[in-house]
C-alpha cells in the first residue's frame, strides 16, 4: 500500500459494514460524520436493489446514520443505467420492487409483459412461481435476460433468505440462458458509481465484508480494499481466495482515523 497515491474517495458497502441486521455497527456514524468533515467524494453501496435511495437515506436516518440521497448508490440503478447506455427508452419485464422499478422509470422504461427487450430480475420479498413462469416464457421467446447482482442469500433475523442469485439459477435452469449480473462483484458498478462521484480508481479505495464480492469488485475496479470483520467473511476465510484485500481491519471504528 505505500506504493499506492492518497485515498481521496470512498467507496463502502452497507450490510456488514455500516449496519448489521438493522443496527449500525460501532464506529459507522463517527466514520460517515468523517467522511463528511474532509469534504471527499464518497458512496454507499447495496447491492439490494429493494428500497429506492429515498428509502435508504430515511432508513439509514433512523438507525442515526445520515447520508445524503445523492451518496446511496444500489444495484438498481446500476442496472438502470447499464439499460439505459444499451438501449434507451426500451422496454422490460420486471420481477423486483420499488428500488428498480423507480430507477427503471425514471431512464424512460416502459414496463410491459408483451414483448419486452430485457427480462429483469431483482431482490424482492415475495418470489411468485406464476412471475417467474412468465420470466423463463419471455426469455425463451427472445428476451435478453438481465440480473441486478448474484447474491444468492440474503440476511434476516430469522436466517438465510433465497435472493437474486438463486431465483436467477433457477431461471437459467429453466431456459439455458446465463443473465448478465450489473452488482457486484461485476467492477461496472463500481465503475459507475465513481464516475456518478467524479473519482477515480487510482485514488479510492472500496470497504466491504466480503471477499467474493465487495473486495473483489473493488480489486477488478483498480481501488485499494479494506476488509472487515464484521460481516460475512470471517479471519480463517480470507486465505482461501486466490486474491486478497489491501487490508484487514476488525471494524468501520478500525478506518475512521484514514480518512
Amino acid at each position: 500500500m505505500a506504493d499506492r497515491k492518497p485515498i481521496e474517495s470512498w467507496l463502502t458497502d452497507m450490510d456488514g459494514v455500516l449496519i448489521h441486521e438493522g443496527v449500525p455497527i460501532p464506529g459507522a456514524e463517527d466514520f460517515l460524520k468523517r467522511l463528511k468533515e474532509s469534504g471527499k467524494p464518497f458512496l454507499v453501496l447495496t447491492n439490494n436493489s429493494i428500497y429506492t435511495q429515498r428509502d435508504l437515506h430515511a432508513r439509514l436516518a433512523r438507525m442515526g446514520l445520515h447520508v445524503p440521497i445523492e451518496n446511496i448508490w444500489t444495484s438498481a440503478l446500476a442496472t438502470a443505467q447499464f439499460l439505459d447506455d444499451q438501449r434507451p427508452n426500451g422496454t422490460a419485464y420486471v420481477i423486483g420492487e420499488a428500488g428498480l422499478t423507480t430507477a427503471l422509470h425514471a431512464i424512460g422504461y416502459v414496463l410491459t409483459d408483451t414483448e419486452p427487450d430485457f427480462v429483469i430480475l431483482g431482490e424482492t420479498r415475495t418470489y411468485s412461481f406464476e412471475a417467474m413462469t412468465k420470466a423463463v416464457r419471455l426469455i425463451n421467446n427472445g428476451a435478453r435476460f438481465i440480473a441486478t447482482n448474484p447474491d444468492e442469500t440474503g440476511p434476516s433475523t430469522e436466517g438465510a433468505l433465497p435472493a437474486t442469485g438463486a431465483v436467477a439459477a433457477l431461471i437459467t435452469a429453466a431456459t439455458g440462458k446465463k443473465p448478465y449480473f450489473v452488482g457486484k462483484p461485476n467492477p461496472l458498478m463500481m465503475r459507475a458509481g465513481l464516475n456518478a462521484i467524479g473519482a477515480h480508481s487510482e485514488t479510492s479505495a472500496m470497504i466491504g465484508d466480503r471477499m467474493d464480492t465487495d473486495v473483489l469488485a473493488g480489486l477488478e475496479a483498480g481501488m485499494q480494499t479494506f476488509l472487515v470483520m464484521t460481516g460475512v467473511t470471517q479471519p480463517g476465510e480470507v486465505d482461501r481466495f486466490p486474491y486478497g484485500p489491501s487490508k484487514v481491519v476488525n471494524s468501520i471504528a478500525d478506518l475512521i482515523d484514514y480518512v
